[in-house]
């Protein structure tokens, strides 16, 4: 009597084997600590800027990023504030969505399509979610330094920094799923580490966010990528066990 094999699905191949990373032990000891960074960080500035206090590092750190004796020009290199201006149009809402749809054609086209469902979901309530939070927070832009881009949303969190971590982030671990080779899983992860990151700095040195601002965001967008990674993970789970 031949021996039953588990349905053909996305996440499983021809022999009913679960991708690695579906089960890989050190990915949950990771998404678990982050997960308890990000929480921590967030519970400590919302509860501190609800009550109306500030932080001096936010101060601080804008003022040294500027001349002292002109603080509309920013310290460092000539190339480096037209650099700036370029990484932060990363995190805009027009690239990002290019990102999104031009990922979701692949997947589509790969007929991946658990994947391209939970990056659609993950990224468009994201983005609502961001909005929800500013709204609710409506801390003003900071006043410290002339802003070097225009802007006119509300300050907290970053939504260039909340919202290139759950697009670049979202994407970089649901696609981790379904990625055979260990050392394309880490390039991938971390190129999306890299560009949230950058993205976030530039709202620092571009006088448009407080540092908290930029730290709150990722945090955020880093507990929403890891949220739909485990959803992503507890789904594949479920259809090869079927």
């Amino acid at each position: 009597m031949t021996t039953p094999t588990l349905p053909q699905a996305e996440g499983v191949d021809t022999a009913g084997v679960v991708p690695e990373p579906v089960r890989h032990p050190p990915w949950l000891l990771w998404a678990g600590g982050a997960t308890a960074v990000a929480v921590l960080v967030l519970v400590i500035l919302g509860w501190t800027i609800d009550r109306g206090h500030s932080f001096a590092f936010d101060r601080a750190l804008l003022l040294a990023l500027r001349r002292s004796g002109d603080l509309g020009v920013t310290v460092g290199p000539h190339w480096l504030e037209p650099a700036m201006v370029d990484v932060t149009a990363l995190g805009g809402g027009t690239v990002l969505t290019v990102i999104v749809v031009l990922t979701l054609g692949a997947l589509c086209v790969s007929r991946l399509w658990v994947t391209a469902g939970l990056v659609l979901a993950a990224t468009v309530s994201g983005s609502l979610a961001v909005d929800c939070a500013k709204a609710l927070v409506a801390r003003a832009r900071p006043d410290v330094v002339p802003h070097l881009v225009d802007v006119s949303s509300l300050s907290f969190p970053s939504g260039h920094s909340a919202n290139s971590a759950i697009v670049y982030l979202t994407l970089a671990l649901l696609l981790a799923q379904v990625i055979r080779g260990a050392a394309l899983r880490r390039y991938v992860v971390g190129v999306a580490v890299v560009l949230v990151l950058a993205i976030g700095l530039s709202r620092i040195y571009l006088g448009v966010h407080w540092p908290s601002d930029v730290l709150a965001g990722w945090s955020f967008g880093a507990l929403w990528a890891l949220g739909w990674w485990a959803i992503g993970a507890r789904i594949r789970l479920a259809r090869a066990g079927e």
